[in-house]
């Protein structure tokens, strides 16, 4: 197997055994982009050099005998909306080019701390927002990657990195993933901080993960979870052994609710036959649920939320430089700008019930099965897709991730998102590897139960 398609926690181990090194596997990374990146075009900024020179200290490190982090000597992507010290960050947008930051995000601290390289910045959308960046499906480049953490996603599901780290504030992680083919972990609004990041909307971003396995993108999320003064929706917790629960085996078998929630009608065809396929193959596993009316009105909660706050976080820029924004954003900041105080609050308010409400399905059921997206990734590349079916689980920052276990007739990944608790990550995490691992084993050849990672090679290159 080449070194580039070696998973996170395999390829970390392979350096902490010291059966290769961080120079020999960020090398293979680096070739991979060399010989893919051309028709995908994951990669904002790739300063090679700079790769190579993080590796070799950090084998020089290990030489010496010093103590290694969980992620040592393993390259990363990161999306540019991340500040980076050593790199630009310039939000996908030309008003930002050329800027530097002097100091790491929060997130990306972690990161180094646990030992990764960071290998470069990956594709965003403007301002994470609609507007597309250069990236292109690894399956089929004639597609979107999705939104806005494109570039994230499109690297890992090109072999081009074993893990990135993008943000969600509608579907930008969990959408991507599922177009891409690969594992989009959103975590508990606020369990990692975001600090040094892009702002969008305090009470909707998140940050989030995409790795080629769930027990990969449970050991990079480990990593970063904790508190930060500088981010007020942390708070001091005891690490989360995410990674090893998420490996683990269930006590008992989870039970999944099939939710369609009010998203369900923009669900394609393809979609709602796989879904009733594997409600049907799950057997008692899985049950039909239905949230109630009173989520009929969240995702229009979410996009009064969404409008307002980034109205006011990006009003500079706004003022500033209109021209140099796309019509999409300059909509949506002036549809911000114009709701009243009274429909935000009642939109910030809306989100604590029906929390309260998903307890009751929560207390019955492990997860919430549910799509990623209405379908395979759509044609074209001026748009990223409709983040829909991740909107209410933003909303209500509930923990999220979908895994690749589903293909459509043309062999493209289509998405199934599984849902938690609040706070209940790791057996979130802990259920969706029984689901992949359970799925894989019954698969029965038909084209919605491939096994995970078993995406048809695309025009790009990706596995």
């Amino acid at each position: 197997m080449s070194l580039c398609a070696l998973g996170l926690s395999e390829a970390a181990a392979e350096v902490r055994e010291g059966r290769i090194t961080s120079a020999e596997l960020v090398r293979a990374c680096l070739d991979r982009v060399d010989e893919v990146d051309a028709n995908v075009q994951a990669w904002a900024f790739l300063d090679r050099d700079h790769a190579m020179r993080q590796a070799e200290a950090l084998d020089e490190h290990r030489r010496h005998g010093r103590a290694l982090g969980p992620l040592h000597g393993v390259p990363v992507g990161i999306k540019d909306i991340f500040d980076t010290g050593d790199m630009p960050t310039e939000f996908g947008s030309p008003i930002w080019a050329g800027r530097t930051p002097r100091r790491d995000a929060t997130a990306v601290a972690s990161l180094r701390a646990a030992g990764a390289v960071i290998l470069g910045k990956t594709v965003t959308t403007e301002y994470a927002y609609f507007h597309p960046g250069k990236t292109r499906n690894p399956h089929d480049p004639e597609r979107t990657p999705g939104g806005s953490s494109s570039g994230s996603a499109a690297a890992v599901a090109a072999l081009m990195v074993p893990g990135a780290i993008g943000t969600q504030t509608n579907g930008s992680v969990i959408r991507p993933a599922a177009y891409c083919g690969v594992v989009g972990f959103k975590p508990t609004h606020g369990l990692i901080p975001r600090s040094g990041a892009l702002l969008l909307s305090r009470a909707l971003d998140h940050v989030g993960v995409f790795a080629r396995s769930v027990e990969d993108a449970a050991l990079m999320a480990e990593t970063m979870v904790g508190f930060d003064a500088e981010d007020t929706d942390t708070r001091p917790v005891a690490r989360p052994p995410f990674a090893a629960v998420a490996a683990s085996e269930p006590p008992l078998p989870p039970r999944f609710a099939f939710v369609k929630s009010p998203a369900w009608p923009h669900a394609d065809a393809t979609t709602q036959a796989a879904f009733a396929e594997l409600v049907e193959h799950l057997g008692e596993a899985a049950s039909e649920v239905e949230l109630g009316p009173s989520f009929d009105r969240a995702i229009d909660f979410h996009r009064v939320v969404m409008e307002v706050e980034m109205a006011h976080n990006l009003h500079r820029d706004y003022e500033q430089g209109a021209a140099q924004l796309s019509a999409p954003l300059r909509g949506l900041i002036e549809r911000g700008r114009a709701q009243p105080a009274v429909a935000y609050t009642a939109a910030l308010a809306g989100s604590a019930p029906l929390n309260a409400t998903l307890d009751s399905v929560f207390d019955e059921y492990d997860a919430i099965l549910t799509p990623a997206a209405p379908g395979e990734a759509p044609r074209g590349l001026d748009a990223t897709g409709n983040p829909v079916f991740c909107t209410i689980w933003t909303y209500l920052g509930t923990p999220a991730v979908t895994v690749p276990v589903m293909h459509s007739e043309a062999g493209l990944p289509l998405g199934l998102q599984l849902v938690g608790r609040r706070g209940n990550d790791a057996r979130l995490l802990r259920s969706a590897r029984w689901l992949v691992k359970t799925l894989s084993k019954g698969s029965r050849g038909g084209r919605q139960r491939k096994p995970a990672g078993a995406a048809s090679r695309g025009k790009g290159g990706a596995p």
